[in-house]
Protein backbone atom coordinates (compact mmCIF):
# COMPACT_ATOMS: atom_id res chain seq x y z
CA UNK A 1 0.00 0.00 0.00
CA UNK A 2 2.97 2.32 -0.06
CA UNK A 3 2.47 3.06 -3.56
CA UNK A 4 -1.03 3.37 -5.28
CA UNK A 5 -1.56 1.61 -8.98
CA UNK A 6 -2.88 3.94 -11.56
CA UNK A 7 -2.63 2.12 -14.86
CA UNK A 8 -5.58 0.85 -16.95
CA UNK A 9 -5.58 -1.89 -19.27
CA UNK A 10 -4.40 -1.11 -22.99
CA UNK A 11 -6.82 -3.67 -24.25
CA UNK A 12 -9.90 -5.40 -24.04
CA UNK A 13 -9.10 -8.67 -22.09
CA UNK A 14 -11.40 -11.72 -22.93
CA UNK A 15 -13.36 -13.61 -20.83
CA UNK A 16 -13.11 -16.91 -22.49
CA UNK A 17 -10.44 -18.21 -24.49
CA UNK A 18 -10.41 -17.25 -28.17
CA UNK A 19 -12.96 -14.69 -27.86
CA UNK A 20 -10.85 -10.88 -29.27
CA UNK A 21 -13.12 -8.20 -28.82
CA UNK A 22 -12.06 -4.49 -29.28
CA UNK A 23 -13.05 -1.57 -26.95
CA UNK A 24 -14.23 -0.30 -29.76
CA UNK A 25 -17.15 -2.74 -31.24
CA UNK A 26 -20.25 -2.56 -33.22
CA UNK A 27 -23.49 -2.29 -31.57
CA UNK A 28 -24.14 -5.51 -33.87
CA UNK A 29 -21.76 -7.50 -32.27
CA UNK A 30 -23.26 -7.28 -28.26
CA UNK A 31 -23.76 -10.30 -26.61
CA UNK A 32 -24.72 -9.60 -22.97
CA UNK A 33 -28.91 -8.53 -22.31
CA UNK A 34 -29.28 -9.02 -26.37
CA UNK A 35 -32.90 -10.38 -26.56
CA UNK A 36 -35.22 -9.54 -29.53
CA UNK A 37 -34.66 -6.25 -31.21
CA UNK A 38 -31.14 -4.23 -30.76
CA UNK A 39 -30.74 -3.24 -26.48
CA UNK A 40 -28.51 -0.47 -26.62
CA UNK A 41 -27.92 -1.33 -23.19
CA UNK A 42 -26.15 -4.04 -24.25
CA UNK A 43 -22.66 -5.22 -23.27
CA UNK A 44 -19.80 -7.49 -24.88
CA UNK A 45 -18.86 -10.22 -21.88
CA UNK A 46 -15.22 -9.49 -20.96
CA UNK A 47 -12.90 -9.93 -18.17
CA UNK A 48 -11.24 -6.50 -18.26
CA UNK A 49 -12.56 -3.84 -20.82
CA UNK A 50 -10.03 -1.40 -22.11
CA UNK A 51 -9.23 1.41 -19.30
CA UNK A 52 -9.95 -1.13 -16.84
CA UNK A 53 -7.85 -0.32 -13.76
CA UNK A 54 -7.60 -0.30 -9.93
CA UNK A 55 -7.06 1.71 -7.05
CA UNK A 56 -6.70 2.01 -3.55
CA UNK A 57 -8.96 5.28 -4.26
CA UNK A 58 -12.05 6.63 -5.71
CA UNK A 59 -12.82 9.26 -8.77
CA UNK A 60 -15.99 11.07 -9.41
CA UNK A 61 -16.74 12.94 -12.51
CA UNK A 62 -19.03 15.40 -12.84
CA UNK A 63 -20.32 18.60 -15.41
CA UNK A 64 -18.94 17.31 -18.82
CA UNK A 65 -18.90 20.16 -21.06
CA UNK A 66 -17.96 21.40 -24.73
CA UNK A 67 -17.13 24.67 -26.65
CA UNK A 68 -19.13 23.83 -29.04
CA UNK A 69 -22.96 21.81 -28.85
CA UNK A 70 -23.12 21.93 -32.73
CA UNK A 71 -19.63 21.81 -34.76
CA UNK A 72 -18.31 21.85 -38.53
CA UNK A 73 -15.16 20.01 -39.98
CA UNK A 74 -13.12 22.86 -39.01
CA UNK A 75 -13.83 23.59 -35.70
CA UNK A 76 -11.47 22.56 -32.26
CA UNK A 77 -13.60 21.20 -29.97
CA UNK A 78 -12.69 21.75 -26.48
CA UNK A 79 -14.14 19.37 -23.65
CA UNK A 80 -13.96 20.03 -19.71
CA UNK A 81 -14.91 17.93 -16.98
CA UNK A 82 -14.35 17.99 -13.07
CA UNK A 83 -12.49 15.20 -11.69
CA UNK A 84 -12.70 14.81 -7.79
CA UNK A 85 -10.43 12.01 -5.40
CA UNK A 86 -13.47 10.54 -2.93
CA UNK A 87 -11.50 8.57 -1.67
CA UNK A 88 -8.54 8.47 1.43
CA UNK A 89 -5.50 8.52 -0.17
CA UNK A 90 -3.51 10.44 -3.20
CA UNK A 91 -4.18 8.92 -6.55
CA UNK A 92 -3.45 9.29 -10.51
CA UNK A 93 -6.60 9.43 -12.47
CA UNK A 94 -6.21 8.51 -16.62
CA UNK A 95 -9.47 10.94 -17.67
CA UNK A 96 -10.46 9.30 -21.23
CA UNK A 97 -12.94 10.92 -23.35
CA UNK A 98 -14.83 8.59 -25.72
CA UNK A 99 -17.20 9.28 -28.75
CA UNK A 100 -19.68 7.60 -30.90
CA UNK A 101 -21.56 8.24 -33.55
CA UNK A 102 -25.47 8.05 -33.07
CA UNK A 103 -25.95 7.44 -36.68
CA UNK A 104 -23.69 6.65 -39.69
CA UNK A 105 -24.10 5.53 -43.46
CA UNK A 106 -22.04 2.42 -42.08
CA UNK A 107 -22.56 0.38 -38.98
CA UNK A 108 -20.59 3.08 -36.25
CA UNK A 109 -18.44 1.58 -33.77
CA UNK A 110 -19.87 1.36 -29.77
CA UNK A 111 -17.08 4.31 -28.60
CA UNK A 112 -14.07 5.36 -29.72
CA UNK A 113 -10.97 7.05 -27.60
CA UNK A 114 -10.66 10.37 -28.44
CA UNK A 115 -8.10 12.32 -25.67
CA UNK A 116 -7.08 11.18 -22.25
CA UNK A 117 -4.59 13.14 -19.93
CA UNK A 118 -3.89 11.30 -16.24
CA UNK A 119 -4.15 13.88 -13.02
CA UNK A 120 -3.14 13.40 -9.52
CA UNK A 121 -5.21 14.40 -6.89
CA UNK A 122 -4.99 14.46 -3.32
CA UNK A 123 -8.09 13.30 -1.10
CA UNK A 124 -10.92 15.76 -1.66
CA UNK A 125 -8.95 17.52 -3.93
CA UNK A 126 -10.97 18.76 -7.87
CA UNK A 127 -8.90 19.03 -10.78
CA UNK A 128 -10.95 20.75 -13.91
CA UNK A 129 -9.46 18.40 -16.93
CA UNK A 130 -9.67 19.49 -20.71
CA UNK A 131 -9.29 17.61 -23.92
CA UNK A 132 -9.51 19.37 -26.94
CA UNK A 133 -9.82 17.06 -30.45
CA UNK A 134 -10.06 18.40 -33.75
CA UNK A 135 -14.01 18.09 -35.13
CA UNK A 136 -12.22 15.99 -37.84
CA UNK A 137 -10.86 13.61 -35.65
CA UNK A 138 -14.79 12.75 -35.70
CA UNK A 139 -14.97 11.49 -39.12
CA UNK A 140 -14.36 7.81 -40.60
CA UNK A 141 -13.40 6.24 -43.76
CA UNK A 142 -16.43 5.57 -46.26
CA UNK A 143 -17.47 2.64 -48.36
CA UNK A 144 -15.37 4.97 -51.56
CA UNK A 145 -12.79 5.03 -49.33
CA UNK A 146 -12.94 8.87 -48.35
CA UNK A 147 -12.78 10.51 -44.72
CA UNK A 148 -16.46 11.51 -44.05
CA UNK A 149 -17.22 13.88 -40.97
CA UNK A 150 -21.70 13.32 -41.11
CA UNK A 151 -24.49 15.82 -40.11
CA UNK A 152 -25.31 13.56 -36.74
CA UNK A 153 -25.21 13.13 -33.35
CA UNK A 154 -22.28 12.33 -31.22
CA UNK A 155 -22.46 10.84 -28.04
CA UNK A 156 -19.52 12.18 -25.76
CA UNK A 157 -18.41 10.49 -22.56
CA UNK A 158 -15.91 10.65 -20.31
CA UNK A 159 -16.15 8.53 -16.99
CA UNK A 160 -19.54 8.62 -16.23
CA UNK A 161 -20.80 11.85 -17.41
CA UNK A 162 -22.51 12.10 -21.10
CA UNK A 163 -23.37 14.28 -23.61
CA UNK A 164 -24.42 15.07 -26.84
CA UNK A 165 -23.25 17.69 -29.47
CA UNK A 166 -23.99 17.83 -33.52
CA UNK A 167 -22.15 18.42 -36.16
CA UNK A 168 -24.06 20.79 -38.93
CA UNK A 169 -23.47 19.08 -42.17
CA UNK A 170 -21.27 16.44 -44.30
CA UNK A 171 -18.01 16.44 -45.22
CA UNK A 172 -16.07 14.37 -47.65
CA UNK A 173 -12.17 14.79 -48.07
CA UNK A 174 -9.72 12.06 -49.66
CA UNK A 175 -6.26 12.64 -47.55
CA UNK A 176 -5.51 10.82 -45.07
CA UNK A 177 -4.33 13.73 -42.57
CA UNK A 178 -8.17 14.86 -42.78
Amino acid sequence: GDTNPSGKMPYTYPRHQAELTTYDYRVSEEMDKMEGAYDYDAVVSVQWPFGYGLSYTTFKYDNLRCSHSEFGVNDNLIFAIDVTNTGNCTGKEVVMLFSRDMVASLTPDNRRLRAFEKVELKPGETKTVTLPIKASDLAFVDYDGKWVLEKGKFRMQAGTSVMDIACNDTYKWTTPNK
